[in-house]
């Protein structure tokens, strides 16, 4: 196992890519399709729980998983991995039979790729697993922050004697001009910091 630093000369990576993967020559070929599509490799490791704290320190953007096809363990192994690192997860086997897919149901992973490696679907595939995990993601805060966001409406509601609709564009306008989240602005009012931010007329 090893953790690997690299950027590049136009002053970062394109990912910063975590490597599980027990084949040698597997990890190589993903290694240099990643190099080649503008990435660098984060860490280097066969599917292993002991390499989670490791790319918990390098925070990868991007988590390839090859299973082995002996490997037994191995695929149980990946909702645990998966679960652990803030990133997304993308599958790299030969192996598509129906209980390799449930495990990567349950892993969440967001992208998939067969063995061999075809060198030109890695950058396109890492890229919509990236894209897919972004929007899961503001989706579930967006969730989280719904009941803050009613609260601090119902707020600006009595306090400022706003309709609802009122509230809502008082909130969002501050959001965007403060580059905040919603629900971040939500609770600085809830709060009682609302920073003397005007009320913008049909905004």
């Amino acid at each position: 196992m090893r953790a690997i630093d690299g950027m590049l000369s136009n002053g970062g990576p394109r990912w910063r890519v975590a490597i599980l993967d027990g084949d040698v020559a597997s990890r190589a070929a993903l290694r240099t399709a990643v190099e080649a599509a503008g990435g660098t490799v984060a860490i280097e490791a066969p599917v292993r729980l002991d390499a989670v704290p490791l790319m918990r320190q390098t925070r990868p953007d991007v988590l390839i998983l090859a299973p082995s096809l002996s490997g037994r363990r191995e695929p149980a192994l990946m909702p645990r991995i998966a679960a652990s690192v803030d990133c997304p997860a993308v599958l790299f086997t030969r192996d598509t039979g129906e209980a390799l897919v449930k495990q990567a149901n349950r892993a969440r992973v967001m992208g998939f790729m067969l063995k061999p490696l075809r060198p030109a679907e890695l950058a396109p595939t890492l890229d919509l697993a990236l894209a897919r995990f972004r929007e899961i993601r503001r989706l579930e805060q967006a969730r989280a922050d719904r009941p803050v966001v009613d609260q601090a409406k119902g707020k600006l509601m009595t306090e400022r004697r706003l309709s609802e609709e009122e509230a809502f564009r008082w909130l969002r306008r501050h959001a965007m001009d403060s580059r905040q989240r919603l629900g971040d602005v939500a609770r600085a009012v809830m709060a009682g910091d609302q920073t003397g931010v005007p009320i913008l007329d049909g905004a």
